[in-house]
């Protein structure tokens, strides 16, 4: 069963987020090493290299909201042992490839997909052993 690993909330204003995430749900923010637009949304205790502390804890990622962007709005990410196969899934399925597959560093590889009821789903395959 593949499970959700990871979420991402798009923002118009980075301040105003995180002042709000933080302030109401104790949550820690740090940004992504380089140039990336993205910024890590710590939601549970992790270790040293960031893996998690808590069982069934899960931590995610802000962006600024590109209104060309598939995703305006939250979206879970569900990990997966293969991101090409659960495109096809997803397409045989009733459901259509928005973005991806993409590689993120030597992380993993992230694609977005769209279910048929137009919500869309982050799709993540790691490629350091897991979550």
């Amino acid at each position: 069963m593949d499970r959700v690993c990871h979420f991402e909330v798009p923002y118009e204003d980075k301040a105003r987020m995180e002042e709000f995430y933080s302030g109401v749900f104790g949550w820690q923010f740090m940004d992504a090493p380089g140039d990336m637009p993205y910024t890590f949304a710590i939601t549970t205790e992790v270790d040293e290299q960031f893996k998690i502390k808590n069982s069934g804890g899960i931590n995610g990622g802000t962006y600024p909201r590109n209104d060309d962007g598939p995703s305006k709005s939250p979206l879970i990410v569900i990990e997966v042992e293969s991101c090409e196969q659960r495109i096809q899934d997803v397409e045989a399925a009733g459901g259509q490839n928005i973005l991806g597959p993409v590689p993120v560093g030597d992380m993993g590889i992230y694609a977005q997909v769209k279910d048929p009821e137009d919500n869309i789903i982050g799709l993540w395959q790691s490629l350091q052993g897991g979550g």
